[in-house]
């Protein structure tokens, strides 16, 4: 799979791909992209091979169609990165938000046992910091 990938790019960049978004880009600029717009992108050359498709009765692809072929999948490549990306920033974030409100509760549960003390207890607590 990942030698498939290595192809896939090296023959991107080889025969200096472009692919159709605000006129054309670049395979580095796709990476600059959301996941909408990758999106728009996709249905864009899905729908050119839907058109080579039905325009065709020869089953023979040519030059053009695996060229299109390519595109595709490498659309489909960044598309899947970028989603998996996405996913483990929105979990990362949900991990950090679920930590802070843990410290919240935990330095509340502390509060609550100083407050439980004894004045005698908190004044001896004093003391001790002092030394």
């Amino acid at each position: 799979m990942i030698m498939q990938n290595v192809n896939m790019f090296e023959m991107a960049v080889k025969t200096k791909m472009r692919f159709p978004y605000k006129g054309s880009i670049s395979v580095e600029d796709l990476y600059d992209l959301n996941v909408k717009e990758l999106d728009s992108i996709f249905k864009t050359l899905n729908s050119q091979l839907k058109q080579v498709k039905e325009e065709s009765l020869l089953e023979v692809k040519t030059k053009e169609d695996q060229i299109l072929d390519i595109k595709i999948e490498i659309v489909k490549y960044i598309f899947k990165c970028k989603s998996e990306e996405e996913q483990l920033r929105l979990k990362a974030r949900e991990q950090k938000e679920k930590e802070q409100r843990l410290l919240e509760v935990l330095s509340k549960k502390q509060d609550e046992d100083l407050y439980s003390k004894s004045a005698e207890e908190i004044m001896q607590m004093i003391d001790e910091l002092k030394r």
